[in-house]
């Protein structure tokens, strides 16, 4: 998957935003300023990594080598997935939409109240 594919999956999720707080090498996408998704932009393959429920993580990383635990994270809530092909697209998609969702739902109530 090419940077530009995965940016506007990314930010086609309700009211993210694209920020570089780390350099050029990171980008970092964000829902109502908490961050859902981290893009590894001088590796490759490129690196994204997403918030997670714990199990899931876990369970994710048991049967993909390219899923370890988040890169600089919280080894329990964030996974680093090496965008290599190996994992399903149907399976990244899923796993964007819960870090997005995961994020959301951490937000205050006027926060979710706003993005719809």
């Amino acid at each position: 998957m090419t940077y530009e594919a995965l940016a506007e999956l990314l930010l086609s999720r309700k009211g993210a935003v694209e920020d570089y707080p780390f350099g050029p090498q990171a980008a970092v996408f964000k829902v109502a300023g908490k961050m859902f998704a981290l893009v590894a932009l001088d590796e490759t393959p490129l690196r994204l990594t997403l918030k997670c429920d714990p199990v899931e993580a876990d369970f994710f990383r048991s049967i993909y080598g390219a899923i370890r635990p988040g890169y600089h994270m919280n080894k329990q809530h964030w996974n680093t997935i090496t965008l290599d092909g190996s994992v399903p697209q149907e399976l990244l998609l899923r796993m964007v939409n819960a870090s997005h969702a995961l994020v959301v739902k951490g937000l205050r109530r006027t926060e979710r109240e706003q993005l719809g």
